[in-house]
């Protein structure tokens, strides 16, 4: 017993992977409670034969193919064609393309690493200041988060064992919101003296035709699901089946050689979330059998008697793990602990995702460890005071977002109602 707790401290300081800490925590914890550790490979078999489990590797798989292939430029070139001629039309297009983007992939560092290069020369050759530019970019990386098909949204759907595709529905409004707020700011901040490009004819149904085959994707998997055709886990399969055919065969901008390798990225990251879920599942039986969310929740009352009170310390509590921990560990070690206290408040679980994954979004973006202020920085060559800098006006808009978000919940109910 002494000897683990020895390790489990050496395990923390030597800045071991997290899914090893939480591991030996739940480990701990049984041999405390003298519970058979049984119970840990029990749970991870469970988990194992959930059915929306396997939807994860397959959209982690089309989001990965995606973003090795030339889809991001194909992707640009379309909505300059098309979407130009707005006011600010090139600001608006950097916001639905990395949106789009992070919906397909899960991560906004690949959406930030994608198409950083590409965006930033393009807005300050079209006139926008450096610093609105890298703001901008830096704070669009994470915004297709709420839509689907997510993978943050996929996982808290696994975790909190809520409806995939009622979560897919509910975060399309609150998306869009955020989406609306941030082109209106970016408008407003649209170079006076700029030119805008006219497209031809010709240049436009080039442009469909570059896409044509892409294009089809989100009504594919959209239409699939709500049209009845498709199970959520069946429309990954789907989508994944699509993206090899068009990348590998059509465009073949992904050759077959490759296929492999890019299989093997997308299955590593796939372990690396399920050993962490497998391990945070087996410590939140522990909690749950110490009855310590129920403790926790009582403890809570006894200070906090209002739904709406508890939801802005909900926030402010996200905001700061947003801030210092990836999205998918967020998700596996807070939600079992948050979601029975916010159930005992009376928060739907649905919108509770929604809030929580709009707080992940925002705490990515967030002074001092926004994990995307840092790739951004990195990407962009700049120092990380910067890219501070940069992105403050973006946050202001957000942090607006997630207060309309929280306190109005028909925002992300009223599809569901009418859908789901």
């Amino acid at each position: 017993m002494t000897l683990l707790k020895i390790l489990t401290f050496i395990l923390a300081l030597s800045r071991a992977p997290l899914f090893l800490i939480i591991s030996a925590l739940a480990l701990l914890s049984f041999s405390s409670a003298d519970i058979d550790i049984s119970v840990v490979i029990i749970e991870m078999s469970r988990l194992a034969d959930t059915p929306l489990l396997v939807s994860l590797p397959l959209f982690i798989f089309a989001g990965i193919l995606l973003s090795e292939s030339k889809a991001p430029s194909r992707m640009l070139r379309f909505s300059q064609v098309f979407l130009g001629w707005l006011p600010g039309g090139l600001a608006v297009i950097t916001l639905l393309v990395c949106a789009v983007f992070t919906a397909f992939t899960g991560a906004s560092g690949v959406t930030i690493f994608a198409l950083g290069g590409l965006l930033l020369p393009a807005l300050l050759e079209d006139g926008y200041q450096e610093r609105f530019s890298m703001g901008l970019i830096t704070s669009s990386g994470s915004l297709g988060l709420l839509f689907p098909p997510s993978l943050p949204l996929i996982l808290y759907g696994v975790i909190a064992e809520t409806r995939i595709d009622h979560l897919f529905l509910a975060g399309i409004l609150p998306g869009l919101l955020m989406l609306s707020l941030l082109m209106g700011y970016s408008m407003s901040k649209r170079p006076r003296r700029s030119v805008k490009k006219t497209y031809s004819a010709h240049e436009r149904v080039q442009g469909l035709r570059e896409i044509a085959w892409e294009l089809p994707l989100p009504i594919l998997l959209l239409g699939g699901i709500y049209g009845g055709i498709f199970v959520p886990s069946e429309a990954a399969a789907v989508t994944a089946f699509y993206v090899i055919v068009v990348e590998v065969f059509i465009y073949k901008d992904i050759s077959l050689k490759q296929l492999p390798g890019i299989m093997s990225k997308s299955m590593v990251l796939f372990g690396g979330i399920l050993v962490i879920l497998a391990a945070s599942m087996a410590s939140t039986n522990y909690l749950i059998d110490q009855q310590v969310p129920s403790r926790l929740f009582d403890f809570i009352q006894t200070y906090i008697d209002s739904k709406y009170t508890f939801l802005l310390l909900l926030n402010i509590f996200l905001l700061i793990v947003g801030a210092m921990l990836d999205i998918f560990s967020a998700l596996v070690l807070i939600v079992p602990l948050i979601l029975p206290i916010a159930r005992g408040f009376g928060v739907d679980p649905i919108h509770l995702g929604i809030i929580f994954l709009t707080n992940l979004q925002i705490g990515y973006c967030t002074p001092p460890v926004g994990l995307n202020l840092f790739l951004a920085s990195y990407r962009f060559e700049k120092p990380i005071a910067e890219l501070y800098r940069s992105t403050l006006p973006f946050l202001g808009i957000l942090f607006v977002t997630l207060i309309v978000i929280t306190y109005f919940p028909w925002l992300s109910s009223v599809l569901i109602q009418f859908l789901g």
